[in-house]
């Protein structure tokens, strides 16, 4: 497997990657600061820069987290940049040719949990890999995507979250919205549960000339599209929830559901299983996991409620650009 292409530019992604943390941890501590139903508060991201032991690879990051806010009870917004010398077993598993080669992860991943039940849990990431061997052209690819996790849904909501990914594919070609969407819908799913994670969004992965037929720039082009996307759709969001009003049932519900979200990030996550598998940094793998949660046994929603309406029509692969909105 052989890319013909010049060499990737590692340094324009890595800038890109580290100027989009920024942006987005401005763009929440401003919702922190603004307050919500709850007030607001004086939490706001707080780095936290580390370095990869050497004998690992080497390589490092820098964590952004927020904890205990009004308004964002936890998020965490990661880079990371990351030298591998020996791929873990779900990298070789997918790509056999990566075999021998030395390779490098960098990304921005992030996930953000509100505190008011009316303001969904999201996620976005953005990554490139890049596997290299002396004699031997670089293989390289992109991945990522966002996804949102609500938990009392508002249809128009839901348009815009697709509507906003529909509008950055489409200088990329009309089918990448309705293929990527579908991915998302197929990967974020909770076997065990039969139930999809929330509604979608964007998914993709090995995105590279082989796969798609894009050379380095317009792979980039995407990567940044994507990751700016995840901004115009969670802000407007925020505006519109973070100031309706909630009950504690309201709160016990939120939290039930966040178990659901621990199970898929705990059992299916590729990019959990890799970054335990590659010997990766606890802390920052495992800030996606929410400050509260809960489990209920035998949990049935009463038909007719907003509870059951989430898992009843919400949770279901759906085309939601062309749904009428009452």
């Amino acid at each position: 497997m052989t890319i013909p292409v010049a060499h990737p530019n590692i340094q324009a992604v890595r800038h890109f990657l580290l100027d989009l943390q920024q942006r987005i941890c401005h763009a929440l501590d401003t919702q922190e600061a603004e307050g919500g139903i709850d007030g607001g508060s004086q939490q706001r991201f707080v780095a936290d820069v580390w370095e990869r032991p050497i004998e690992q690879g080497g390589g490092g990051g820098r964590s952004c987290v927020l904890q205990g806010g009004e308004v964002i009870e936890k998020g965490g917004v990661m880079f990371s940049h990351i030298f591998i010398n020996h791929l873990p077993p779900t990298a070789t598993a997918r790509h056999p040719e990566l075999a021998g080669r030395q390779a490098q992860a960098l990304g921005v991943s992030l996930v953000i949990h509100p505190k008011n039940p009316h303001v969904p849990t999201s996620h976005a990431n953005v990554r490139m890999f890049i596997a290299e061997k002396e004699g031997y052209e670089p293989i390289w690819w992109f991945g990522g995507g966002f996804d949102l996790t609500p938990f009392y849904p508002v249809m128009a909501d839901c348009v815009h979250w697709h509507q906003v990914a529909d509008r950055l594919c489409q200088p990329f070609g009309a089918e990448v919205y309705p293929k990527f969407k579908q991915w998302c819908d197929e990967y974020f799913f909770l076997t065990h549960r039969n139930e999809q994670r929330g509604i979608g969004g964007l998914f993709y992965d090995d995105l590279n000339t082989l796969s798609a037929g894009w050379d380095f720039d317009k792979c980039f082009a995407f990567m940044q599209a994507v990751g700016n996307g995840y901004l115009d759709g969670i802000v407007p969001i925020f505006e519109k929830r973070k100031n309706t009003p909630y009950t504690q049932a309201q709160r016990n519900f939120q939290l039930y559901r966040r178990g659901r979200y621990v199970e898929y990030n705990l059992v299916y996550d590729r990019g959990t299983l890799f970054g335990l598998q590659s010997n990766g940094r606890i802390e920052s793998i495992l800030v996606s996991l929410p400050p509260l949660t809960g489990w209920e046994y035998r949990y049935e929603p009463v038909a007719g409620t907003p509870e059951f309406e989430l898992t009843d029509f919400y949770l279901k692969p759906r085309d939601w650009l062309n749904l009428k909105q009452p």
